[in-house]
């Protein structure tokens, strides 16, 4: 269409119908599993849209009403401790180090945070001006989920190079540590990091609870096929 060009005047009922298609496109856009119909006497637009299923960004929707809050404080002190940026050592010329590792000018480190569900359930986050360290304390009710949750954290640390942010040694006194610097923020969405570090958070215990089943059920078969021979 050409500048200038005297768009066409239409009247009620054509305006009306026309009015009815674009809408009619744009509910199809933004809700493809809406059903859309126009009724042809007044050109009243009915939709009746059908649930839509969950999508993998709705976890937090789906927590408990305990673990809720306590991912929710976690979250929101990560967002605001994740403020990073590159800066070079103040102490040795020419080395760029995170800081909240090597602790060489304590005006560059923030006052670590803990945040507790119970004693033996926690987070620690220690920020700096260019990285930052989250360590999580797993639950572990007994003995069997102890060991369970040293091997698989250990599986893991074994591994860290393939999980970029993951620490081969945690802090002393909790089970896993990440560490986050600037360079994995320009490089990675920090939103995506923190639901990351929150959806591990929510399923390292479902793992641990499903191996837990999962050893009880083997011993039991163990102790069955044992005991027949008695």
């Amino acid at each position: 269409m050409e500048f200038g060009t005297r768009l066409p005047v239409l009247n009620a009922r054509q305006s009306g119908g026309a009015w009815s298609r674009v809408m009619s496109k744009v509910i199809q856009h933004w809700l493809p599993s809406a059903e859309t119909a126009v009724s042809t006497g007044t050109d009243v637009l009915r939709t009746r849209t059908t649930p839509v299923p969950p999508g993998p960004c709705d976890f937090l929707f789906n927590m408990s009403a305990t673990l809720r809050p306590y991912l929710n404080a976690v979250r929101s002190t990560l967002t605001a401790a994740m403020c990073l940026e590159n800066f070079s050592s103040q102490v040795v010329e020419r080395h760029n180090k995170p800081e909240v590792e090597v602790r060489s000018s304590k005006e560059l480190l923030l006052q670590p945070v803990v945040i507790s569900r119970n004693q033996k359930e926690k987070v620690l986050i220690e920020g700096s001006v260019n990285s930052l360290r989250i360590s999580i304390a797993v639950k572990q009710a007994d003995e069997i989920e102890t060991i369970l949750c040293h091997k698989f954290m250990g599986f893991m640390m074994m591994r860290a190079e393939n999980f970029f942010i993951l620490r081969r040694k945690p802090v002393e006194g909790y089970d896993i540590s990440f560490l986050i610097t600037n360079f994995h923020t320009e490089a990675m969405y920090k939103h995506k990091l923190v639901d990351f570090i929150i959806h591990f958070m929510e399923e390292i215990d479902k793992e641990i609870s499903e191996m837990k089943l999962t050893v009880n059920a083997r011993a039991r078969i163990c102790a069955e096929e044992f005991l027949k021979n008695f």
